[in-house]
């Protein structure tokens, strides 16, 4: 997997990407800190408004970036996004009030939905040969990994030594540093689209061709797979251990330190496992795995007493890492698979609004079920919630899902270039009502449907 890093462009994004998840870790918990110094015993009141902004700020406004993000070279984008973070965090440390807070959360995350999709739609251009783009997605995975794990233990060594309002000194220096890794690489202009057409039609093209592409439609179904264990784990790990097992506050990270290396070592496991079974056979069992182990987690949460339920609890977390891990890894090989080169950005900001657009719907339930009708009753929920997404994405990701389809074109001329571009040896051929021809195909257009009757348009 490392073998991936000899690319000296990827290298520098891939370090860029590190060190900001570095500092966005540090933020986190100073953040925490401050909100508790605002607002007192109504601070978890506060991280929640300010978490909602955040994913409202995903959902809304990734894909509006994303339809704008071919007017910019991508360089200056990534450069002024992080830049953006970095004076927002400069700022966090003098405000006074909560309002403040929110505003700049809100931007911080704006930038943040504009530097993702942006990243992540570099890479498969960096990396097009589909091994060495499968490990660069295995890396990306344990960074983020690494990055739940590495900066709160940072945090609190540093907080030994100094104030948390120094920490979001260490973001900073986190987002300037990845700004000038990004400055001293050379990256490919962004493609323009394939044609002139509207705000709004930019906008949503990425969500279109989502909502147009079976196998991006079972991705958005595992996508609400994924946020339903991540909802359990990120929301009620601090009740489940406090609460539900009566253990010390110092166990919280322990749990969620057994997530996240469930996680880790499934990412460095899976590029060669995606080299002998395709993505298919891996997620959807990954995702029915998902909605059992909160099954299993359900009826635990009713049993009281026994030394069995702590050890049991971080099975189940390492678990529950593994399997989103065998979810998310490959996401980026079958958008890439999905999207014309041009249409790469507004397709990775699709996947990061709507993905987040999940999460949005299964915080609150898991938070506001746990403390109202119990921590099985959330637990049985999210599981059917995953139940119900794993059946549809079976039911909407091809068992034979080949990249090359034969289809029928009702609408073009057979000189037009589209038909021969395929060349002498896949001429287009005349059928009823247009002209066939078989290439990879995704929805642009010239293909405005999938050809589940042979026709594309």
């Amino acid at each position: 997997m490392i073998s991936v890093l000899r690319h000296r462009t990827y290298r520098r994004l891939f370090a860029a990407q590190v060190i900001a998840l570095v500092g966005t870790g540090l933020a986190t918990v100073a953040l925490s800190l401050l909100a508790y110094d605002l607002a007192g015993a109504d601070a978890g009141s506060v991280l929640g408004t300010a978490l909602a902004i955040k994913m409202v700020a995903y959902v809304g406004l990734a894909p509006v970036i994303g339809a704008l993000a071919h007017r910019l070279p991508r360089r200056t984008l990534l450069v002024s996004a992080d830049l953006i973070r970095a004076a927002v965090a400069l700022s966090l440390p003098f405000v006074g009030q909560v309002w403040q807070v929110y505003v700049l959360i809100f931007l911080l995350q704006t930038a943040s939905a504009a530097f993702t999709p942006t990243f992540q739609s570099v890479i498969p251009e960096l990396l097009p040969e589909e091994r060495e783009y499968t490990q660069a997605l295995s890396l990306s995975r344990l960074a983020y990994d690494l990055e739940s794990l590495f900066s709160p233990a940072l945090a609190a060594a540093l907080l030994t030594l100094v104030g948390y309002h120094q920490l979001f000194l260490g973001t900073v220096v986190g987002f300037l540093a990845s700004a000038a890794l990004v400055v001293s690489t050379a990256l490919p202009l962004p493609l323009p689209p394939a044609r002139a057409a509207g705000a709004y039609a930019r906008a949503t093209a990425g969500t279109r061709l989502f909502l147009a592409t079976p196998r991006l439609r079972a991705l958005l179904a595992l996508d609400l797979a994924v946020a339903a264990a991540g909802a359990a784990v990120t929301v009620n790990t601090v009740v489940y251990v406090r609460d539900h097992l009566h253990r010390a506050g110092s166990d919280v990270p322990l749990a969620l330190g057994a997530y996240g290396a469930g996680s880790m070592v499934t990412a460095l496991l899976l590029p060669r496992v995606l080299e002998r079974r395709g993505d298919r056979s891996l997620m959807l069992p990954a995702a029915y795995t998902v909605a059992g182990l909160l099954g299993l987690l359900a009826a635990a949460s009713t049993a009281h007493g026994g030394g069995w339920r702590w050890p049991a609890l971080l099975v189940a977390w390492a678990a529950f890492g593994a399997a989103c891990s065998v979810i998310l890894t490959p996401t980026g090989r079958l958008i890439r698979r999905s999207a014309a080169p041009a249409d790469l950005p507004a397709a990775f900001a699709a996947q990061f609004s709507l993905s987040h657009g999940c999460w949005l719907l299964t915080y609150p339930l898991a938070g506001w079920l746990g403390a109202t009708a119990g921590l099985p009753t959330a637990a049985l929920t999210l599981g059917l919630l995953a139940l119900a997404a794993a059946v549809l994405a079976t039911r909407l990701w091809p068992a034979q899902d080949t990249v090359q389809l034969p289809h029928v074109h009702s609408t073009l001329d057979h000189t037009h270039p589209h038909l021969a571009e395929a060349g002498p040896a896949r001429p287009a051929t005349a059928a009823p009502g247009g002209w066939q021809h078989t290439h990879d195909y995704v929805i642009d257009e010239l293909h405005r449907r999938w050809p589940a009757t042979g026709r594309a348009a």
